[in-house]
This record gives C-alpha cells, structure tokens and sequence, in this order.
C-alpha cells in the first residue's frame, strides 16, 4: 500500500483523532491514502463513520500493541 502521509494521533482521546484526521486529509490528492494511528479506542466507530460520511474509503483498520492503525483512501 503506498502510504503518502501519517498521523499520529496515540495518547489524544477524541476529538482529536478526528481533528488530526481531518485537517491531514485535507492536504491530500484524491486516491492518496492517509495512515492514522490512535490509541483512543473510540476511534474505531469515530473515524470508520467520519470516513464514510467524507466520501473516502477505509481500506484497512488493524490493531497492534493496543495502537489502531487505519489506512483511509480520500475520496
């Protein structure tokens, strides 16, 4: 997967993820994919509805060492 940017977004609770999410994207081509990485386990719900809601696409969303990754295609 060709990442073009990431976010860390680990020790912030929400709204920050989002916010972080958010405003990165913004920066971004349509097709770029952002990597978003959170420790705030309400992301899950957070930011697979706030993708969807934008138009973009989650392509993968995993979780490792209780960091979730999400991998986000801008719409």
């Amino acid at each position: 997967m060709n990442v073009t940017k990431v976010v860390d977004a680990k020790g912030l609770a929400c709204p920050m993820p989002i916010v972080k999410t958010k405003k990165a994207m913004n920066e971004l081509e349509s097709g770029q994919v952002l990597e978003i990485h959170t420790t705030d386990k309400g992301a899950k719900n957070d930011l697979t509805a706030w993708a969807k809601s934008g138009g973009h696409e989650l392509l993968k969303l995993e979780e490792e060492d209780k960091v979730l990754k999400f991998w986000i295609k801008k719409g």
